[in-house]
């Protein structure tokens, strides 16, 4: 999901540029989902379409953790 899209649900919700921008509600959904609702970290990385860090190099990371990322954005 880009960031304007993520704006632009946050004006038609009624949030101000002074009160919630896109990237703070990354970050707020970040740290609640690890934690509070203690999801894997490299699960919410993924939900949130970041580079998710590899020991073994992203060239050899093909995860994508579909059913994991869907338990998260139902719970």
């Amino acid at each position: 999901m880009s960031n304007n899209a993520i704006l632009s649900a946050l004006r038609r919700m009624g949030y101000e540029k002074d009160e919630m921008s896109g990237h703070g509600f990354r970050a707020m959904a970040r740290t609640i989902l690890d934690e509070v609702l203690q999801f894997r970290p490299d699960f919410i990385e993924h939900q949130l379409a970041h580079a998710v860090q590899d020991p073994n190099g992203r060239a050899y990371n093909r995860t994508s953790h579909l059913a994991e990322r869907a338990k998260m954005m139902h719970g």
